[in-house]
C-alpha cells in the first residue's frame, strides 16, 4: 500500500499526516509554533521556526506510524492563507518575520489606497476588498520598513510567497517558485479572470514582478523533494489553501454546494460554478479550486476569531481548562441570559470588515456566570457564521448543504446551535482534517490516481445530519440581539 503525506501548515501548528490510498487517514502528528505580537493588533510567525517544525513533524509521523520510507508515494501541501513572507534567494533567509493574515499593521495602507479610489478597480480584478486581512499590505510594509528591502527586490534579489511557496522552495532546495491559483487569489495581486499576476495591482502595491511566484493549478505536480532527506525523492503533488482544502476535502464540487470550516477563524464558502460573479455586500468572490482543466469559483466570508475565542477562554480569562470543557459549561445553564459576547479581537471580518472594532461582552447583569460567558462564546461562533450564511442566501445563490468541518465540530451544543440559528440542515464531516484531504484529493488528479471528480465523491461515505430544533421565531429574537451588540463594536 501506498501512502500520501500530507502538510497542513496551519496558523497554530504545522501537522503531518498519512493518508493510505484510500484517502483514510491514518496518523497524524502536529507541531506548535509560536505567536508573535509586537504591537497591538500586530501578529507575526517565524517562516524559519515553521520550517523545522515541518521536518520535525515528518520525522515523527514516520516514527510514529512505523510505515517504510518508500511506501510515501508524494507529498500534498496545506496552508494558512494570506500570510506572507518574504526572503533573499542569494541566502534563503526572510527578510522578516511572516506578516499573518490575522494582523492589522497594514490598515493605515489600506486606508489611504481605498481613500485614492483603488477599491473598484481592486475588486472588479481580484474579487476581493482592499484590507490588511489580505497579503499585500503585507508585503508593502516589508518593502516600505526593512532596511534595504525595497532596492533589493528591485534588484531582483527577493522572493514572496504565501506559506506553500515558502515550504516548496525550501522542499525543492530553491529550484521551484510557485503557487497555486487559491492562495494566489488571496494576495491582492492576482486577477481571477485572466488567472495572472496583474502588473496594475502590482504596480498600486508597488510590488516588483520578479518576486512573484509561479502560478499553477491545485491539481499538479509541483517538483519533487526528499524533505530534507527525511524520505526518498517523491513528488510535491496537489497544493491549495486550508479553506480551499476544505471545499475540495467537503466534496464540494458543484454549483450550490457550502462549507464551513471551524478553525482559528473559519471560512464559509459556497462553489458558484465557473463563472467569477461579483460578490454580495460583505463577501468575496475567489477561486474555488482549479483541477482538471477547471476553474471553479467561490463566495466566501472570513471570520477572524472562532475556535480562537475558544483557546482565549482557556489560555487568557483561564474560564475553562480545555476545549472540551466549554460544552458541559455552556449547556449547564438554560441560555446565556441576555450576555452576548463579540469577539472582535483583531477587529472584524466579513461581513463587517472594521479593523478598529474591540471586543466586547455584554448584557451581564450580578447574577451572570463563567458558565454564561462560556455559552455566550460558543453561541458567537454561530451568530457569526449565520452572517455571512445570510448573505449567500440574499445572493440568490441556493445553498443546498452545509457541509462542516474542523476542531470545534466536535462540540454538540455549537453544532446544534449552529443549525438552530441557520435554520437548516448541517452535515458534520466524519474526518476533522478536511483541508489536508482536500489536498490528498488534488495530489491523487496530479498523479492520475483518480481519474475525475465523480471518483472522488465516491469516496465520501458517511454523513452526520443536525436538524434544527429551535422554533424559527426563537432563533430570530436570538439572532437580532446578537446584531445590535456588534453595532456596539463597531467604529465606523
Amino acid at each position: 500500500m501506498k501512502y500520501t503525506l500530507a502538510i497542513d501548515q496551519s496558523t497554530s501548528a504545522t501537522k503531518a499526516i498519512l493518508f493510505d490510498e484510500n484517502a483514510n487517514l491514518c496518523t497524524r502528528v502536529s507541531v506548535d509554533h509560536n505567536q508573535y505580537y509586537p504591537q497591538p493588533g500586530w501578529v507575526e510567525h517565524d517562516p524559519g521556526e515553521i520550517l523545522c517544525n515541518t521536518y520535525k513533524a515528518i520525522e515523527e509521523l514516520m516514527q510514529k506510524s512505523n510505515i517504510a520510507k518508500p511506501d510515501i508515494a508524494s507529498v500534498s501541501i496545506t496552508n494558512q492563507r494570506e500570510t506572507v513572507v518574504i526572503w533573499d534567494k542569494r541566502t534563503g533567509k526572510p527578510v522578516y518575520n511572516a506578516i499573518v493574515w490575522q494582523c492589522n499593521r497594514g490598515s493605515k495602507i489600506c486606508d489611504d489606497l481605498i481613500a485614492q479610489g483603488y477599491e473598484p478597480q481592486v475588486q472588479k480584478k481580484t474579487g476581493l476588498i482592499i484590507n490588511p486581512y489580505f497579503s499585500a499590505s503585507g508585503i508593502k510594509w516589508i518593502l516600505d520598513n526593512v532596511k534595504g528591502a525595497k532596492d533589493n527586490a528591485r534588484n531582483g534579489h527577493l522572493l514572496l510567497g504565501t506559506m506553500d511557496t515558502w515550504l516548496i522552495w525550501n522542499f525543492t532546495s530553491g529550484k521551484v517558485h510557485a503557487t497555486d491559483y487559491t492562495n494566489a487569489c488571496r494576495t491582492l495581486l492576482f486577477n481571477i479572470h485572466t488567472l495572472k499576476w496583474d502588473s496594475e495591482l502590482l504596480d498600486i502595491f508597488n510590488v516588483p514582478f520578479t518576486m512573484m511566484p509561479k502560478v499553477l493549478s491545485c491539481d499538479e505536480v509541483y517538483g519533487t523533494t526528499t524533505l530534507n532527506g527525511l524520505l526518498p525523492e517523491i513528488p510535491i503533488a496537489g497544493v491549495l489553501g486550508d479553506s480551499h482544502g476544505a471545499l475540495v476535502g467537503q466534496m464540494c464540487f458543484s454549483r450550490g454546494m457550502g462549507k464551513a470550516t471551524y478553525g482559528t477563524g473559519s471560512s464559509i464558502a459556497v462553489n458558484i460554478g465557473e463563472e467569477a460573479l461579483p460578490p454580495p455586500r460583505g463577501l468575496v468572490t475567489s477561486v474555488g479550486f482549479a483541477a482538471k482543466g477547471k476553474v471553479f469559483y467561490e463566495y466566501e466570508g472570513n471570520i477572524h476569531c472562532t475556535g480562537a475565542t475558544i483557546k482565549w477562554l482557556q489560555d487568557e480569562l483561564q474560564l475553562i481548562t480545555s476545549a472540551a470543557e466549554s460544552e458541559s459549561l455552556a449547556t449547564s445553564v438554560d441560555s446565556t441570559d441576555g450576555v452576548y459576547l463579540v469577539p472582535a479581537f483583531a477587529g472584524l471580518g466579513a461581513p463587517w470588515w472594521d479593523n478598529d472594532a474591540k471586543g466586547l461582552i455584554c448584557g451581564m447583569n450580578r447574577g451572570t456566570r463563567k458558565a454564561h460567558i462560556v455559552r455566550a462564546a460558543l453561541e458567537s461562533i454561530a451568530y457569526q457564521i449565520k452572517d455571512l450564511i445570510s448573505l449567500i442566501r440574499e445572493s440568490g445563490v441556493e445553498l443546498h448543504e452545509l457541509r462542516v468541518d474542523g476542531g470545534p465540530v466536535k462540540n454538540n451544543f455549537l453544532m446544534q446551535f449552529q443549525a438552530d440559528m441557520l435554520q437548516a440542515r448541517i452535515n458534520r464531516s466524519p474526518i476533522e482534517e478536511a483541508s489536508a484531504l482536500g489536498a490528498v484529493l488534488m495530489g491523487g488528479l496530479a498523479l492520475n490516481h483518480w481519474p475525475d471528480f465523480n471518483a472522488l465523491t465516491t469516496l465520501r461515505s458517511e454523513n452526520d445530519f443536525i436538524i434544527p430544533k429551535m422554533p424559527n421565531s426563537k432563533a430570530d429574537v436570538l439572532y437580532s440581539e446578537w446584531k445590535k451588540a456588534v453595532q456596539r463594536t463597531l467604529f465606523k
